[in-house]
């Protein structure tokens, strides 16, 4: 059986000993599959089983457990060793986005560079072979092709002043440094993949947020509640016969071997006797009202990030369109070959880019919106059955009442053992042997006295 992470880490939050209802709380697993689990890793990492007088069993690891797997199983070495590299490799595959728009925005720019001046040199020298000083020669390129040489004049302002942009850039995060704390954001080209596909679903572990928050819900309350109690942390809970016969509770029964009690009334509560029994005491945890799904965000990066990734969008599309203009004109490819040849073969490549730079992020952010909307409904939902919870009527209030009769907590402590995995049969035959004779004649004192 796989070793689940989830179950490896509710064992070190317990400190190394847990049951299955600890378990089953701490990753809001299924029972059976948190016995299943429990099993298996006690197997694999050396763990013992603690049984008590009454049944129930706990399970104890070594500290090092996890160096103990690791030395057994080389898929798990490998499987770290994965983790590391994929790491690596997701960060290279979300820098190559910003750094594919850049190498564009380059072959754009050195491409039309290159047509613009040899066009305008063929035209001088037409010019002044025909006989005629046209001090206009040079500028008759232009207005042919819907072109204006200003078009450049970002490029060539942003080259000269480059150096006095780095310093205001260094001075800018110098007084962001002191006004904030957040210094863990993304840089550009990490911004640009953030821009065209965001970053990844914020719900993610939606499913096992709500597991353990059920799961310490049922926990809190000692193993015993009422479905309104749980509905908070539910999404559809259906309409008619399925909500007023409370059968959206059927899969918090099943995953957690929970029962039904009917009370004389007639009112239904449920009990959870696997997670009534804990391998120390229980206390309250800290456990939010219900279920707050948190809203997409287009994406993480910061305003500045985005309005420079648009707008180097947007020169990228704008210099494709250009270019393509340009590549029009066969006799001037033919002439110059070389580069441009190798850019007219890839044009495409790079108008689709620029087209899907800009439109992807547009649709995307319609989508978001969309999302968000169906994310809010879903919190009010919950948020209004929270609200009717803590405003419980007197019918509620007799529920709850009810349910605190099978609350019960059972704690169990080495001196309630009958028998572990730790020690030898015999050693341990004997203990029992004085443990009860010690039992027998406190109850024959207690008698004489």
């Amino acid at each position: 059986m796989t070793l689940n992470p989830a179950i490896i880490r509710a064992v070190e939050n317990f400190g190394y000993r847990v049951t299955v209802g600890d378990v089953a709380a701490q990753a809001g697993l299924d029972v059976k599959l948190a016995e299943q689990g429990l099993l298996a890793l006690a197997t694999d990492a050396g763990g013992h089983l603690q049984v008590s007088e009454s049944g129930e069993i706990a399970y104890l690891f070594p500290k090092n457990f996890r160096d103990v797997l690791r030395n057994k199983f080389w898929r798990l070495r490998l499987r770290e060793w994965w983790e590391k590299v994929w790491r690596i490799l997701f960060y290279l595959i979300r820098i190559s986005f910003g750094i594919l728009l850049i190498l564009s925005l380059v072959i754009i720019m050195v491409a039309i560079a290159i047509i613009v001046i040899s066009i305008n040199s063929s035209s001088e020298q037409n010019d002044s072979g025909g006989g005629g000083n046209n001090s206009g020669g040079g500028m008759v390129f232009f207005p042919r092709f819907g072109f204006n040489p200003f078009w450049f004049w970002w490029f060539d302002w942003g080259y000269y002043d480059e150096p006095y942009r780095y310093q205001r850039q260094r001075e800018r995060k110098r007084q962001k440094s002191r006004t904030s704390d957040k210094e863990n954001e993304m840089n550009f080209l990490e911004a640009v993949f953030s821009f065209l596909f965001g970053d990844g679903n914020p719900n993610y572990n939606l499913d096992e947020q709500r597991w353990q928050a059920i799961a310490t819900v049922i926990k809190n309350n000692q193993g015993a509640v009422v479905a309104e109690q749980i509905a908070p942390y539910l999404d559809d809970l259906g309409k008619g016969y399925a909500l007023e016969y409370e059968e959206y509770i059927l899969p918090v029964l099943i995953r957690f071997n929970g029962r039904p009690e009917v009370s004389p009334d007639g009112q239904i509560v449920y009990h959870f006797p696997e997670l009534q029994t804990t391998a120390k005491e229980w206390y309250s945890q800290p456990v939010s009202a219900y279920l707050k799904e948190k809203l997409w965000r287009f994406s993480e990066a910061n305003s500045g990030q985005i309005m420079l990734a648009t707008g180097l969008g947007a020169v990228n599309c704008v210099g494709a369109l250009v270019l393509g203009s340009l590549l029009k004109d066969g006799t001037v490819v033919a002439q110059i070959g070389g580069f441009i040849a190798f850019v007219e073969v890839i044009y495409p490549v790079l108008l689709a880019y620029g087209v899907s730079f800009l439109v992807l992020p547009l649709i995307r952010y319609f989508w978001v919106q969309w999302r968000n909307g169906k994310v809010d409904k879903r919190n009010q939902q919950r948020q209004n059955r929270a609200v009717a919870l803590n405003q419980a009527n007197n019918l509620l209030s007799q529920k709850i009442e009810y349910a605190r009769e099978f609350a019960k907590e059972t704690i169990l402590s080495n001196q309630d053992l009958a028998y572990t995995t730790e020690k030898n049969v015999l050693d341990q035959e004997a203990e029992q042997s004085d443990k009860i004779d010690a039992e027998w004649q406190r109850r024959l004192n207690q008698s004489d006295s």
